[in-house]
């Protein structure tokens, strides 16, 4: 009964489910993290056969860039409406235009504890099934009012329009498309891992094997977190930097898969968290 009650209300425990067919506990594991397997959200790729086609024909990353905004501006409506179109739509219409992958981005670099942050993470949670462990505040046992904040901003409307949840749907095939052909950097496409770094400060409530002083250890990172390229990057963002090899599986966004101003930083890797076996050292 004790175990039961427990299980109940602890949110890491309630997903069995999700939309990649490989069981949440097994996603969220480092041992998964150590040897993944590619991942694909169910219908997304077969939804728009019309686009990867286009990709697949694409010169380089460039051209696949134009066709992936394009694309996504037409199914989405994302292009802004003029003058003359706005001031035939009402209040509620106008505000649609709001809600797209690029924004909510740029939101997240901007705060990934603010409404588009939540909005993410959410989209995290509903595709992969992993739970967010922190917003704003830790994501501990349910109910608390960090949990009642995190499902209120993760569903507000600001955001949470324009089928956002699909566009980060194509958003996450289109990245898997581009590191399968070795769009990052230029490079070759890498084995299965990206060599990466996190800086952090709030560390020790993170481990949940080992100890940060031998720097071998095992953390627990939240459902959606940012990565950086070097050690030199990691190290603004927290005294503890830990070396990690991330599954290419699990990137939704690299340094130059997007045109433009996308994330703060330019350095900034974006993935799916988990349970990661980590080379720690304070900075």
């Amino acid at each position: 009964m004790d175990v039961a009650a427990d299980e109940l209300d602890q949110p890491r425990r309630w997903y069995g489910t999700n939309l990649v067919g490989v069981p949440t506990r097994v996603l969220a594991s480092a041992t998964f993290n150590t040897n993944p397997v590619p991942l694909a959200i169910a219908g997304t790729r077969e939804s728009h056969n019309g686009l990867f086609a286009l990709l697949e024909r694409s010169q380089d990353l460039s051209e696949a860039q134009d066709m992936f905004v394009h694309y996504l501006s037409i199914a989405f409506g994302l292009r802004k409406p003029d003058a003359d179109e706005l001031r035939g739509m009402g209040a509620s219409e106008q505000r649609r235009w709001h809600s797209s992958w690029r924004k909510l981005l740029q939101g997240w670099g901007m705060d990934a504890n603010g409404l588009a942050g939540a909005v993410l993470k959410g989209w995290a949670e509903s595709r992969f099934g992993l739970v967010p462990n922190f917003h704003k505040a830790p994501l501990g046992r349910f109910p608390s009012p960090a949990w009642v904040n995190y499902l209120q901003e993760k569903t507000s409307s600001r955001h949470n329009n324009n089928n956002i949840h699909q566009q980060f749907d194509l958003l996450f095939e289109f990245c898997q498309w581009a590191l399968r052909h070795g769009h990052l950097a230029g490079s070759a496409p890498p084995a299965k891992h990206l060599h990466l770094w996190r800086g952090s400060n709030p560390c020790d409530e993170q481990v949940i094997a080992g100890r940060l002083q031998n720097r071998r250890c095992t953390v627990r990172l939240n459902n959606l977190v940012s990565f950086s390229l070097s050690a030199e990057d990691a190290s603004c963002f927290g005294d503890w930097v830990f070396e990690v090899q991330v599954p290419i599986c699990k990137v939704l966004v690299f340094p130059g898969l997007l045109p433009g101003q996308v994330l703060q930083g330019e350095q900034e890797v974006l993935a799916l968290g988990g349970d990661y076996e980590v080379m720690a050292r304070y900075a």
